[in-house]
């Protein structure tokens, strides 16, 4: 009989503690990962560290489906890790809203564009 794995999902606590807008840095498993809330309420999750000079992606601004690293402007797609500049992307997680809570899934240790 086939062995079944868990899918492994972290609950990071309530959707409040992100304003909507902004960012917010988790370490999960030794791994900062940033959660956002568009105005709209939809949650992205990314690595934190841009790939260009390790700025925390968490502090920078968003909007739009992007996040723009507060350091040195790189730009990411928040939905696919897809960087603006040649050859940069980030590491992308599944997220979602249930009930208020963020529940983050590691399945695959994030996906990279």
């Amino acid at each position: 009989m086939a062995e079944m794995t868990a899918i492994p999902t972290i609950n990071l606590g309530s959707v409040a503690r992100i304003p909507e807008g902004q960012g917010r840095c988790y370490v999960v498993g030794g791994e900062e990962i940033a959660v956002f809330r568009q105005r709209d309420g939809r949650l992205f999750a990314t690595q934190n560290r841009c790939p260009h000079r390790q700025g925390t992606l968490s502090e920078g601004v968003m909007g739009g489906g992007l996040v723009i690293c507060p350091l040195h402007a790189h730009r990411f797609n928040l939905k696919d890790g897809a960087g603006t500049e040649p050859g940069e992307c980030v590491k992308v997680y599944t997220v979602k809203d249930a009930d208020g809570e963020i529940l983050l899934n590691l399945v695959g240790g994030g996906k990279a564009c």
